[in-house]
């Protein structure tokens, strides 16, 4: 039987090498791993997006984690942002399960499917313009495919910005908004609706900058507009 579409896209993303920065850096670190992962035979290579097929609902990360998804192969897992992201999702009943720590941990998303503008893990986590350029016909692609998606869920400025970019493309004139959390917009395509979101990364959660009370309340927005109530 043909693989779905969109597994046939994972499957290809996963030999990508146009970012030589990239190759090295996520392919670096599963060789120098964490002393805590020093068992583990990293993934290290571009990370495929996951989640439900028949999706209405996008959410757009920035980027694996280099000892999160470039570790377990699987976007928001293994990491503090994957818990914190997952206890969300769970609470509002987009995931099956509060946690995300390896790939055949059974995690099923429910009416999302989750993706990155970036698809390796970045030094520092900051990813060059040409990285993000390289990555954006992906996502493309996965939104032609995704043809339930009602409401695009970017979580962080960057997410924000390479939506934007993608859409900018599609209308063929510059779309600028506002990036501040909880914020909705109408789009000049129209559908998808675009929320954003502050990043469920450390510095956001621990710092109190991003509560699980003002994130859960722009996911049950989110699942409102997605007709998923």
């Amino acid at each position: 039987m043909a693989a779905h579409p969109l597994q046939a896209l994972q499957d290809q993303i996963t030999l990508c090498r146009q970012c030589p920065r990239l190759v090295a850096y996520r392919e670096q670190v599963g060789i120098v791993k964490r002393r805590s992962y020093e068992t583990w035979d990293y993934w290290s290579r571009p990370v495929p997006s996951f989640g439900d097929t028949n999706a209405k609902v996008l959410a757009i990360g920035l980027a694996p984690a280099s000892h999160g998804g470039n570790r377990t192969g699987r976007i928001f897992t293994g990491d503090a942002s994957a818990r914190f992201l997952m206890q969300g999702l769970h609470q509002v009943g987009l995931s099956s399960q509060p946690t995300s720590e390896h790939r055949n941990d059974g995690l099923k998303l429910q009416g999302l499917y989750l993706t990155a503008a970036l698809r390796c893990a970045p030094p520092a986590d900051k990813p060059t313009r040409e990285e993000l350029a390289n990555c954006a016909p992906y996502m493309a692609q996965e939104l032609a495919l995704l043809q339930s998606v009602r409401v695009v869920l970017a979580l962080g400025r960057t997410a924000f910005e390479s939506y934007l970019r993608l859409v900018s493309q599609q209308v063929e004139k510059p779309v600028r908004l506002a990036f501040h959390h909880g914020a909705r917009y109408e789009m000049p395509a129209g559908p998808p609706v675009l929320f954003a979101s502050y990043h469920p990364s450390p510095r956001n959660h621990n710092t109190g900058r991003l509560t699980e009370a003002s994130f859960v309340a722009v996911l049950r927005q989110v699942k409102h507009d997605a007709g998923l109530e």
